[in-house]
């Protein structure tokens, strides 16, 4: 299982919500972060988390592809962003 994921259901955070994180994540992944911020993890655990996402991408992409979401929204997403910082 993809370490976010199992993060995720470590802190009983529901497949619904853990969809709707991923789901976030390929379409506005700054929007995400307040998704992720708005489940009540404690902070200790979701600086470790936030960090996992951040540093290393392919783990979005894996869990993306585990939960059948379309990881083609998450490379737009990308784009927008660099367009957005230039």
């Amino acid at each position: 299982m993809n370490p976010i994921i199992e993060t995720l259901k470590e802190l009983n955070i529901s497949d619904e919500k853990i969809a709707e994180v991923f789901q976030a994540l390929t379409e506005n992944p700054i929007t995400a972060m307040g998704t992720i911020q708005s489940l009540g993890i404690p902070s200790d655990k979701l600086q470790a988390l936030m960090m996992m996402l951040m540093t290393n991408p392919d783990l979005i992409k894996e869990a993306v592809d585990e939960l059948g979401l379309d990881f083609s929204k998450v490379e737009q997403a990308k784009a927008k962003l660099k367009e957005s910082q230039s």
